[in-house]
């Protein structure tokens, strides 16, 4: 807990208003990609009623939940490179390294919901008693970037690369996604690509809970899970096996 704590307020340090930004900034975020979207490219959902409020709700809780996921993703390859000491000098367990920046991150994703909440409420006035379901739904999601996360820090000892093409694949995940986009307005030649997006699901889900009062596809959330578990399996074992020769690359 300590160490996520120092990595919520090492973001903020220096800052006029600290942590207030990780409010402040959710709220620019949605500005300006409301703007974009809604107000010069016109874009429309089909549950929105073309209303430009509801529009900037659903765009809100699409974009707050790939930044969750971007973020770790973004700094995992960086997690071990950017801790030398804890590799070389002190006995340390390397493997809880993505927990403090995942935590970070799940932090800041339930400050950009204390927003929605917010926002909503100013825009419409209501709000459906399923969001406390949100935890459940970005559970998954969760145990999903924690796999990533060991395997790209394992990795990313051994080829610095990668952290060049993690912003690439972040910015990809984002457009190939429902996160600005409805699937159901991609052309079925690509919509194959949405569809495997891992981020598309959990997504739609977060909607259905935050927004439109519905309770999640549990069968959904289940084989998510199950798949996310297999991955993070995955990931922390070729950290363990990686972790040896750390010291000998670093």
């Amino acid at each position: 807990m300590e160490l996520t704590k120092r990595e919520i307020l090492g973001r903020y340090r220096g800052a006029s208003f600290g942590l207030l930004w990780s409010l402040i900034s959710p709220f620019l975020m949605l500005a300006v990609y409301s703007f974009a979207f809604g107000g010069i490219l016109k874009s429309r959902w089909p549950q929105a009623n073309n209303e430009h409020g509801s529009f900037a709700l659903i765009l809100f809780l699409g974009l707050i939940t790939h930044a969750f996921f971007a973020e770790c993703i973004n700094r995992a390859p960086s997690l071990v490179v950017g801790n030398v000491n804890y590799v070389k000098r002190v006995i340390f367990p390397l493997e809880i390294l993505p927990w403090p920046m995942a935590l970070s991150a799940l932090f800041h994703l339930f400050t950009n919901l204390v927003a929605f909440v917010v926002l909503q409420l100013v825009l419409t006035g209501q709000l459906s008693w399923t969001i406390v379901l949100f935890p459940l739904v970005v559970a998954p999601l969760f145990v999903l970037a924690l796999g990533v996360a060991w395997g790209l820090a394992a990795f990313g000892v051994y080829f610095r690369d990668i952290s060049q093409v993690t912003g690439v694949l972040t910015t990809a995940l984002l457009f190939t996604s429902s996160a600005i986009v409805p699937v159901s307005a991609v052309g079925p030649e690509v919509r194959w690509i949405f569809e495997i997006n891992p981020l598309t699901f959990i997504i739609d889900q977060v909607r259905a809970v935050a927004l439109w009062g519905q309770l999640p596809d549990w069968s959904g959330l289940g084989l998510y899970t199950m798949a996310a578990v297999i991955v993070a399996y995955m990931g922390f074992s070729a950290f363990a096996a990686t972790r040896r020769g750390f010291a000998d690359v670093l």
